[in-house]
């Protein structure tokens, strides 16, 4: 294993590289703003004949995600198309007509049951859980739920989780995701199903709609993921066979405060599995 240095454009990174396949929050924006450089640089790269699949584990259809991108100022010639984890969610309940779910989280995610015939029970007479993210983001965390988790589990009810982001950026603090209340219910012994990323189908998805847009047939070997969650972005490029790179100003941006090069050592500490290239913050 070698050192990893941190590359100051992305330019420098895709001479062979066809598709990418980046990360939202915490790449072009952190909630409530938008990150101009990011932005020009997969406009750039798809300038340069490139394919660019946003993917995120937002619990919202990739209309809904779209329109979010339009209010923080992020044009739609920035990217080709949107996969959300909400996308793969709704997949699941259409195909379960007639089950009982017990949803779980904020009015704002609401959009991903639009145009569906869900149906909604109170826990005891619920089927499973849709985890959607928390009641309150701004207060709670997992163990708030932790009561609620064990009534469910005695009833072996299955969690499906539409987003496995433990933690997400929203300016400069950290809020909790769905993905902290799947894990603790798989920690207590749920069964927990999980769409988003690390989740192959996810980027199976993405790579259908690149596919779509390119004149040849794509190969592994020449899509980059970019993502800021070791858990979610590198674990899952890893898992589906493609590089990352890795921009360090998201949610794990202390750890790497005041770093320039990571020793071997230090590499397989922080990631496992490393990245292709460290940057700060995307730029073409």
């Amino acid at each position: 294993m070698t050192s990893l240095r941190f590359v100051e454009r992305l330019r420098d990174l895709v001479g062979g590289v066809d598709v990418v396949l980046s990360d939202i929050w915490g790449v072009v924006h952190n909630g409530l703003e938008a990150f101009p450089e990011a932005c020009e640089a997969l406009h750039s790269f798809r300038g340069q004949g490139g394919t660019v699949i946003l993917i995120t584990n937002a619990p919202r259809p990739a209309d809904s995600v779209q329109r979010q991108l339009r209010k923080l100022g992020i044009a739609d010639d920035t990217y080709d198309a949107i996969v959300t984890s909400g996308d793969l969610t709704r997949h699941f309940v259409a195909g379960h007509p007639g089950r009982k779910m017990y949803w779980v989280g904020s009015e704002r995610h609401n959009s991903i049951f639009r145009g569906l015939d869900a149906v909604f029970a109170p826990l005891p007479e619920a089927d499973c859980i849709v985890f959607t993210g928390l009641f309150d983001e701004e207060t709670e965390s997992a163990e708030d739920y932790r009561a609620m988790l064990l009534q469910a589990r005695e009833r072996k009810l299955p969690l499906v989780c539409a987003n496995p982001d433990i933690v997400v950026e929203r300016g400069d603090r950290l809020i909790y995701c769905a993905g902290a209340v799947a894990e603790l219910y798989r920690e207590l012994g749920g069964e927990v199903v999980f769409y988003g990323k690390p989740h192959r189908p996810i980027y199976e998805r993405a790579m259908e709609l690149a596919a779509e847009r390119q004149s040849h047939a794509i190969t592994l070997d020449r899509v980059l993921a970019i993502g800021d969650s070791v858990r979610t972005d590198l674990a899952g490029a890893h898992g589906f066979g493609i590089d990352c790179l890795f921009v360090t100003r998201g949610i794990h941006a202390e750890e790497f405060e005041g770093i320039d090069q990571l020793d071997p050592a230090s590499v397989k500490e922080l990631f496992g599995h490393p990245p292709r290239a460290l940057m700060r913050e995307l730029r073409w």
